[in-house]
């Protein structure tokens, strides 16, 4: 657990047309992490059961979405960003033109919360709450930078490389997040609209057993879900 005082933001988001949120809330913990550090934040995440599945760059926009399948951990590493939480876009089909237009425009639904993230700051996001980051700052473009499909960290067989080696050779610019998830648990990506079954799969997860990053402690969710 981080030697720092914990501050944490709980923020409770209803269902919206599209996006199922939760009855669990968000948890925002800013600079939770004053030294943000790869393979050390997924040290912290295994102590704690916890998966690290990827570390993305963030472009100037991306799609709202949720995870019906597993809860996640976003860490953020560099950079700033918005991320709104619990509401989606109302233009599935949008190009990126569009995405860029509705970050500030009419295409998405009313409600959520809109907060401002920083590097040190970390979010536990129930499955179910959906999710948006835009105006990521230093710019650059949206890409995966760890090696996989973003469904876990994949090293090279019999060269006995641990994931947290890998992560220490990943090039960090741009506003990046690592993410995790409970072990045994596989994101989907829902991006609004998909009906009861999505809802009933996402409110029937259980609570995780302990916090990513605060284990058992009661500042964390096994005092706060």
């Amino acid at each position: 657990m981080p030697e720092n005082q914990v501050r944490v933001h709980t923020h409770y988001l209803p269902p919206t047309t599209l996006i199922p949120n939760s009855p669990y809330p968000l948890l925002h913990y800013p600079a939770l992490l004053p030294n943000p550090h790869p393979s050390h934040i997924h040290t912290l995440f295994t102590t704690n059961a916890w998966k690290t599945h990827w570390i993305y760059r963030y472009g100037a926009t991306q799609k709202s979405h949720y995870h019906s399948s597993a809860h996640e951990c976003m860490a953020v590493l560099t950079g700033t960003a918005t991320i709104r939480f619990g509401a989606g876009d109302t233009n599935p089909t949008c190009t990126d033109d569009d995405l860029a237009a509705s970050t500030h425009g009419p295409d998405h639904e009313a409600g959520g919360v809109e907060i401002q993230a920083r590097a040190g700051d970390v979010f536990v996001v129930p499955a179910g709450v959906s999710h948006k980051t835009f105006d990521a700052k230093p710019q650059a473009e949206f890409a995966l930078l760890t090696p996989g499909t973003g469904h876990g960290i994949e090293v090279a067989e019999g060269e006995g490389v641990e994931v947290g080696k890998v992560l220490e050779g990943v090039k960090l610019e741009g506003f990046t997040m690592i993410g995790s998830y409970p072990v045994g648990g596989e994101w989907d990506f829902c991006d609004g609209g998909e009906g009861e079954e999505k809802r009933r799969r996402a409110w029937g997860l259980p609570k995780p057993g302990s916090d990513p990053v605060l284990g058992m402690a009661g500042e964390g969710l096994c005092g706060l879900w």
